[in-house]
């Protein structure tokens, strides 16, 4: 059953009375109504697309949360093969919540980081929603630094709200950890993709997010702290959260008209939820066309990547 958004309410109504009208057609309770559920489908179908082609950044926010859209696993099962992970980070533990290794797309060897925030409630709990402890980030570092010594391509999948904030966490080092993951990131010799599938939250998406080219799903978002965080800390009110949502330039269309990322993979109607697999399989596409673009670059990774961010410094 398909979890509805708010904001999808006239379309919900729609589907359920389509879905009504073909039961009954099943069980021969009703008279011919193919017509009648012709009909429906098509106000279903402008119902949908009018609401997407105007939604606005909490919509957005509420649709890159949405609890069916493809995770990181879900990527890596449709599109490497030969996924081999590993875990911990050599110093504390294991953190679910990255979930990293060695695969190969298309035949070629890369390296993966993802943030897997879980689909169902003991997953959820296994990889602590996608929130990321210091030994997270450092096994992220550990897996950079193998990427590098064996020359092979990084790819990374951003969907997290944030790091993980606990006490814990931050006894164990939290904001070097994320620093060194980001100063990992912009050390790499090799090419680095990164693409945000749903929540890029603050420094928790950054650390693994700084690479040569930058990519986010057409309804994801990317920000320096959650709508609700900037709220509470600028008004003291988290109703505001739409403010907030509309006011910090968080969707990919205001992050790519501010240079902030490279282009942006367009999601399905109704979003990544309704087609995964039409949106992993884009999502592999552009990845397939940017290391086919590395591939033959006579390019120093890591200066281009350098200049790629002073470069937004310098333009603000």
């Amino acid at each position: 059953m398909y979890n509805y958004l708010d904001f999808e309410k006239p379309v919900q109504d729609l589907e359920l009375k389509i879905l009504e009208l073909k039961k009954l057609a099943e069980n021969g309770e009703a008279v011919d109504v193919a017509d009648e559920i012709t009909r429906l489908e098509k106000r279903s179908r402008d119902a949908l697309r009018d609401l997407y082609k105007a939604l606005t950044p909490w919509q957005k926010v509420q649709v890159a949360r949405h609890s069916d859209r493809p995770h990181c696993v879900d990527y890596i099962k449709g599109l490497f093969s030969d996924f081999t992970p590993l875990a911990g980070d050599r110093n504390f533990g294991e953190d679910q919540a990255i979930v990293g290794g060695f695969a190969r797309f298309r035949g070629e060897p890369v390296a993966i980081i993802g943030q897997e925030k879980g689909s169902d409630t003991t997953s959820r709990l296994r990889h602590n929603f996608g929130s990321v402890r210091p030994e997270g980030y450092r096994k992220a570092v550990r897996l950079m630094e193998l990427a590098d010594r064996f020359k092979i391509p990084l790819l990374t999948l951003v969907d997290t709200a944030g790091a993980y904030p606990g006490v814990g966490a931050e006894e164990r080092g939290q904001a070097e950890a994320i620093a060194r993951s980001t100063s990992a990131c912009l050390a790499l010799k090799v090419p680095s993709i990164s693409v945000v599938i749903g929540e890029g939250g603050s420094g928790g998406a950054i650390a693994i997010a700084t690479a040569n080219r930058v990519y986010m799903l057409e309804h994801a978002i990317y920000s320096v702290i959650s709508p609700e965080g900037a709220a509470s800390i600028l008004w003291r009110d988290t109703t505001r959260s739409k403010d907030a949502a509309t006011n910090m330039k968080i969707t990919a269309q205001d992050l790519l008209e501010l240079k902030i990322i490279d282009a942006i993979i367009p999601e399905p109607m109704g979003g990544a939820q309704r087609a995964p697999e039409t949106v992993i399989a884009a999502t592999g596409d552009l990845i397939a066309k940017t290391m086919k673009e590395f591939a033959g670059a006579n390019t120093d990774f890591r200066e281009q990547r350098r200049e790629k961010y002073l470069a937004m410094g310098r333009s603000l």
